[in-house]
C-alpha cells in the first residue's frame, strides 16, 4: 500500500530498539502486546496459536519460535519507536548480531523462572560489544516458580552488570497482581477483565512500605552521581521530583553504568505500558548515540558522520531478504543525511552505484511505501542489485566505509542433492539466494565427490533452510546426515622452504621462500607476517606468498580438513630477475606451508559445544550418565527450585539426536540449550574412528 510521506519526526523523538533474550523468555509475546497497546494491531496474536504478527514465516508459526528478525514502527507518547524483534535460538544468533549493530538501545528480556540462561549471556555480550544501553524486563512473573529477586541477582553476577530495579512485583506466580513503582512510590493494580488496559495506582500497602523505601533509596544512591541537583536533595532528605529521578536514570543508562529493571507478565498484559514509558524515558535517540565512524575507501583516513539530515548520506545494509512479491529487499539504517526514491547511492565496498527503486517502511512482512528516509530511520529498499549484509551505502562525493559485522563460521554441514532434473536447475539459484540472506549459511562443492555441501550453525538452522527450499523455492532435495566441521592445527613451531622452479627455453618460473609457522591464538585463523630484509623477496611478491599459504591451508595434513589458527612468518627467500612471477611465489608459499605443517606436529580438532541442561532432581543421574557417554565434561551443577542446572562441554559430533534422548530420559521434563564454545584437539582413539568413517565434511 502507498502512503503520503508522513511529517518528518524530529530525530529527538526517535528510538531504535531491539528486543533480545534467550529462547522462550517471551520476546514475541511481549512485542505483540506492545503492538496492541500502541494501536498497531487490534487483536493480540499468540505464539501457541501461530497467530502472531511478528512471527510471520510459516516455519515460525509452526514451531513457535522466532527465526528471522522482524522490524516494525510504532508510536507511543508522541515518540516514534522502531522495534526489531530478534530470535532467541542460538542457531540464529547472526540475526541478533546484525540487529544490535544498527540499534541504539535494547530491551533484554529475562524469564522470571529461568533467570539468566546461556543465550541471554550471548546476546548480552553482543550488546556489550556495541556499547548498547539496555533496559531489563523480567517477564513471566505469573509463572509458578517466578523469582524476581533471584533473577536480578543473576543479572548482577552472571552478566557482570549493575541492575537497578525501578519496580518490584506485588506477589509472584498465581499471586502476581501488579507492581510497586519506586519512582512514583505507588502500588499499581491491574484490572484482570480489561486485558491490561486498565489499572489503578494506590498507596503502597503498609507491610511493603519499608521494603519499597529501602529499594527506592538504593535506586537513588545508584544514580545520584549523575545529577548534582538530585544528590543535593538526597543529602538534605528533601522530596525529589519524578522528572529529576528519570533524568538521572537516563544519564546513567546511556553511559551503560546501570541497567534499569522492570517486571511484568506479557501473556497476562501486565507491565507493558510501563515498559513503553521506559523506552521513551531511558533509551537514547540517535543524536545521543553520537557520530558514527568509518574509513575513507581511498585515502585510508577516518571519516565521521553525525546523526543529522544536513550531513552527507551514509547508511549500513544489515539484512537482505528474498521477497516473493518485490524480489530482493535490503534493510538499512540511515546514520546521516537523507535519501529519496529514485536516487542513486554509492556502495564503496564494491565500488558500485545502486538505484533506490522503492523505499519501504516495514511492519513485519507488510510494508508501506515512503518517498524519503531521514537520519535515524530503519527502512527497506527495493532495487539494490549488488549490496549485501554489512555493506555501506553513501553519497559518492563523500564516500565512507562503516565498520562491518563479524559473524561466526558454520560448524555443521550436510550434503544436498536435487531429486529431479527440474530441481537441479533451480537448486543452485535457490541456495544462492538463501546464502545471500544469511551470512552464517555457506554453500560449497566438494572437489572429491562433486557433492553440494551446505553448512550452518546447527541442526535446526539447516532444517529450516531445507524446509524453505521446499516451500518458498519449490525445490525438492535429498539431504545427507549432518557432518561436523572438523579442522586441523599444529602443536609446535617448524621451518620449511618452498621452491617452484620451471626452466624452459624461454621465460621460466622461479619462486623460493622460507617460512616459519607456529600455533596461533584460538579463533585467529591465519596470521601472516613478513620479516624478509634486504629485498630477498621483492615487495610485489609478498602478497602472492600470503595467498599461496592461505590456499594451502584449505587442505590439512592429518585428514585433509582445513588448517586453522596458524601464525606464518616469511623469513627468507630468493628471486630471479627475469623468471620470478606472482604465480611462482604463490605456489612456493603453498609448498612451504604444506612442508612446514608436516613437521609441526599436526593434529585434528573438533567443535566443542557449551551445553546447559535444566533437569528435575529425579533424572539428574541419568542425564549425567548420558553426557559422559557422549564424551561430555561436566563443568558444574547448580540447584534451581526443584531442578538442577548442569553445565557441560560436549563435542558437537556426539550431540546429534540429543533432544530425543533427553526427552526419553526425563519423560519430557528436561530442557537444554547449546552453543558453540571452541575447537579442541580430538583424542587419539576418537581420531582413528573419525578417519575410518571420514566423509565429505570439510570446513
Amino acid at each position: 500500500m502507498k502512503s503520503n510521506m508522513p511529517r518528518k519526526d524530529p530525530i529527538e523523538i526517535v528510538r531504535n530498539i531491539g528486543i533480545m533474550a534467550h529462547i522462550d523468555a517471551g520476546k514475541t509475546t511481549t512485542t505483540e502486546r506492545i503492538l496492541y497497546f500502541t494501536g498497531k494491531i487490534h487483536r493480540m496474536g499468540e505464539v501457541h496459536e501461530g497467530s502472531t504478527a511478528m512471527d510471520w514465516m510459516v516455519q515460525e508459526r509452526e514451531r513457535g519460535i522466532t527465526i528471522t528478525s522482524a522490524a516494525t514502527t510504532i508510536y507511543w507518547n508522541n515518540h516514534r519507536i522502531n522495534i526489531i524483534d530478534t530470535p532467541g535460538h542460538v542457531d540464529f544468533t547472526a540475526e541478533v548480531e546484525r540487529s544490535l549493530r544498527v540499534l541504539d538501545g535494547a530491551i533484554a528480556l529475562f524469564c522470571a523462572v529461568g533467570g539468566v540462561e546461556p543465550q541471554s549471556e550471548t546476546v548480552w555480550r553482543q550488546a556489550d560489544k556495541y556499547h548498547t544501553p539496555r533496559i531489563a524486563f523480567i517477564n513471566k512473573m505469573d509463572r509458578v516458580g517466578a523469582d524476581f529477586y533471584g533473577t536480578v541477582n543473576n543479572i548482577r553476577k552472571k552478566l557482570n552488570s549493575n541492575p537497578i530495579p525501578l519496580q518490584f512485583p506485588l506477589g509472584e506466580g498465581e499471586l502476581f497482581t501488579g507492581l510497586i513503582d519506586l519512582i512514583k512510590m505507588k502500588a499499581v493494580l491491574y484490572n484482570e477483565n480489561s486485558l491490561g488496559a486498565l489499572w489503578e495506582e494506590v498507596d503502597i500497602p503498609d507491610a511493603l512500605l519499608p521494603k519499597a523505601k529501602e529499594y527506592q533509596e538504593r535506586m537513588l544512591e545508584s544514580v545520584s552521581d549523575y545529577d548534582d541537583q538530585l544528590m543535593e536533595l538526597l543529602i538534605e532528605e528533601k522530596p525529589i521530583p519524578e522528572e529529576l529521578i528519570r533524568r538521572a536514570i537516563r544519564k546513567a543508562t546511556l553511559e551503560c553504568q546501570i541497567v534499569p529493571v522492570l517486571c511484568g507478565a506479557a501473556f497476562k498484559n501486565k507491565g507493558i505500558q510501563r515498559l513503553l514509558d521506559a523506552i521513551v524515558y531511558y533509551l537514547p535517540n540517535p543524536t545521543e548515540v553520537g557520530a558514527v565512524r568509518g574509513t575513507h575507501p581511498k585515502k585510508d583516513k577516518e571519516e565521521v558522520r553525525h546523526p543529522s539530515d544536513d550531513e552527507p548520506f551514509s547508511a549500513l545494509c544489515f539484512k537482505v531478504v528474498s521477497d516473493p512479491h518485490v524480489g530482493r529487499l535490503n534493510y538499512f539504517r540511515v546514520y546521516s543525511g537523507k535519501v529519496t526514491v529514485g536516487q542513486t547511492v554509492y556502495n564503496p565496498t564494491l565500488n558500485k552505484r545502486e538505484r533506490l527503486v522503492k523505499l519501504l517502511q516495514m511492519f513485519a512482512n507488510k510494508r508501506v511505501e515512503i518517498k524519503e528516509a531521514y537520519s535515524g530511520d530503519i527502512i527497506a529498499a527495493v532495487g539494490l542489485k549488488y549490496s549485501r549484509t554489512g555493506d555501506t551505502l553513501c553519497n559518492e562525493g563523500h564516500p565512507i566505509i562503516l565498520e562491518k559485522m563479524d559473524f561466526p563460521r558454520p560448524v555443521i554441514s550436510v550434503a544436498i542433492e536435487p531429486r529431479t532434473k527440474a530441481d537441479q536447475d533451480r537448486i543452485s539459484e535457490a541456495l544462492a539466494r538463501l546464502a545471500d540472506e544469511d551470512p552464517t549459511f555457506e554453500v560449497t562443492t566438494n572437489e572429491d565427490t562433486g557433492q553440494t555441501i551446505i553448512s550452518g550453525m546447527g541442526e535446526l538452522h539447516l532444517d529450516i533452510l531445507v524446509d524453505r527450499l521446499t516451500r518458498e523455492f519449490k525445490v525438492q532435495a535429498n539431504v545427507g546426515k549432518p557432518q561436523v566441521a572438523y579442522k586441523e592445527t599444529i602443536r609446535r613451531k617448524a621451518v620449511a622452504e618452498g621452491k617452484f622452479v620451471r626452466q624452459t627455453g624461454g621465460h621460466g618460473q622461479y619462486g623460493h621462500v622460507k617460512i616459519e609457522i607456529e600455533p596461533g591464538e584460538p579463533g585467529s585463523g591465519l596470521v601472516f607476517e613478513n620479516k624478509v630484509v634486504g629485498g630477498a623477496v621483492p615487495k610485489e611478491f609478498i602478497n602472492p606468498v600470503s595467498q599461496g599459504i592461505k590456499e594451502a591451508m584449505k587442505n590439512g595434513i592429518v585428514a585433509g580438513y582445513p588448517l586453522t589458527d596458524i601464525k606464518a612468518t616469511l623469513i627468507d627467500g630468493s628471486h630471479h630477475d627475469v623468471d620470478s612471477s606472482e604465480l611462482a611465489f604463490k605456489i612456493a608459499g603453498s609448498i612451504a606451508l604444506q612442508e612446514a605443517a608436516r613437521k609441526a606436529d599436526p593434529v585434528q580438532i573438533e567443535p566443542i559445544m557449551a551445553l546447559e541442561v535444566i533437569v528435575p532432581d529425579d533424572y539428574l543421574g541419568e542425564v549425567i550418565g548420558n553426557l559422559n557417554a557422549r564424551r561430555g565434561r561436566i563443568q558444574g551443577i547448580t540447584p534451581r527450585k526443584k531442578a538442577q542446572v548442569v553445565r557441560a562441554l560436549v563435542p558437537l559430533a556426539e550431540m546429534f539426536g540429543y533432544a530425543t534422548d533427553l526427552r526419553s530420559i526425563s519423560q519430557g521434563r528436561a530442557v537444554f540449550t547449546m552453543q558453540f564454545s571452541h575447537y579442541e584437539e580430538i583424542s587419539g582413539n576418537t581420531t582413528e574412528k573419525k578417519l575410518e568413517r571420514k566423509s565429505f565434511a570439510r570446513g
